[in-house]
């Protein structure tokens, strides 16, 4: 066995992507060489991710409950363990680590036949099916937030809440200050909607600014995230309104973009609402709806209780309501600087150090 080689799977969103990619720099911080495993899905993601060698194992997501969908997922998923067995016989790593949705399946359930040490992580502060599945058959369970196994004992009992790992960009950006405006005088106002965007933002952002006082608008400066097909037209409704605006599908410098943000209206994905809270800026959280777990409104509801967000559910999230939060917020800066401190509270910018401490202790290399 390759004592200095972990093994991370993780695929299908960045949502999984970025907590291993923080991982993967804090193991190499250790002399630890890390081989990612993933989904064809997610290599836009893992050509840039910080492993010595990326492996593409298949794997599929259960997209419907009819019995051919259901018999198709499970011959993809039995076909990438089947491939995750062999190639974990040949590197042989001293673990391998897990950090959920379907792609984590069968990495980590063959490294369990293995019987080679397994850590599963969690960013959500509910567990999600694919962990949910593996959670009882590995060594190690890591969460991102307390208490999130408390009512099952059994997982419980091997679980460690390490918080939810941020890349090196992210805590770079966590050192900047919140400050109440730019140098020319304007809020940004950070708009994103996860890595695929949410057409709703294109929908009811625009609309929004629009409804707001000609002096407020004039205040305003948006940067904001929408999909190929949203593009055009939240831009021509920026330019109609004579607001700055700058509109993209993707920015791949967005720790940057976070830390230069006054207020962000975004949706909650476990990685989102760890980065507001290490960065510490205030948000505008609008959960997914219609989400199995309802995963992304208990991460919301975590960073509302601390005091650093306001959550709205998509069905109050209308053009009205979003101008009257906004134009509240506008004109009370000091309202926007204590919910940028109350995030901050929330973040644990430590999370990737923590892990790994873990990932080294089962391993029984630290």
């Amino acid at each position: 066995m390759d004592n200095t080689l972990v093994v991370l799977a993780a695929g299908g969103t960045g949502g999984h992507l970025f907590p291993a990619e923080a991982l993967s720099d804090a193991l190499g911080r250790h002399g630890l060489r890390v081989h990612l495993a993933t989904d064809e899905r997610a290599t836009r993601y893992g050509k840039a991710f910080p492993a010595e060698t990326t492996h593409v194992i298949p794997s599929e997501t259960v997209r419907a409950k009819n019995p051919v969908a259901l018999a198709r997922t499970a011959a993809i998923l039995g076909f990438g363990t089947l491939r995750a067995w062999r190639l974990l016989g040949q590197v042989q790593p001293a673990a391998v680590v897990g950090f959920g949705g379907y792609p984590t399946i069968p990495p980590v359930l063959a490294a369990t036949w293995r019987r080679i040490p397994t850590v599963i992580h969690d960013a959500n502060a509910v567990i999600g099916r694919a962990n949910r599945f593996l959670a009882p058959r590995v060594t190690a369970i890591a969460t991102s937030f307390p208490g999130v196994l408390d009512r099952t004992p059994a997982l419980a009992a091997k679980a460690t809440h390490t918080g939810n790992p941020i890349r090196p960009a992210v805590l770079a950006a966590s050192a900047m200050p919140y400050a109440a405006a730019r140098p020319d005088g304007r809020l940004c106002l950070l708009v994103v909607g996860g890595s695929q965007g949410a057409r709703v933002l294109a929908d009811v952002v625009p609309e929004a600014i629009a409804r707001l006082d000609q002096d407020l608008r004039q205040k305003l400066a948006i940067v904001q995230q929408a999909r190929d097909e949203d593009l055009s037209r939240v831009t021509a409704a920026y330019q109609k309104i004579g607001v700055p605006a700058e509109v993209q599908t993707f920015f791949s410098d967005l720790p940057a973009r976070l830390a230069a943000a006054q207020l962000v209206v975004s949706r909650s994905g476990a990685s989102t609402v760890a980065e507001l809270a290490a960065v510490g800026r205030p948000a505008i959280l609008v959960p997914l709806p219609g989400a199995l777990d309802q995963d992304q409104l208990a991460n919301a509801r975590v960073l509302e209780q601390a005091g650093g967000a306001l959550l709205l559910t998509q069905n109050l999230f209308t053009p009205d309501r979003l101008a009257a939060e906004i134009a509240r917020l506008v004109k009370a800066p000091e309202k926007l600087a204590a919910l940028a401190a109350a995030a901050r509270t929330a973040g644990a910018a430590d999370a990737a150090d923590r892990l790994a401490d873990l990932v080294m202790r089962v391993a029984r290399f630290g």
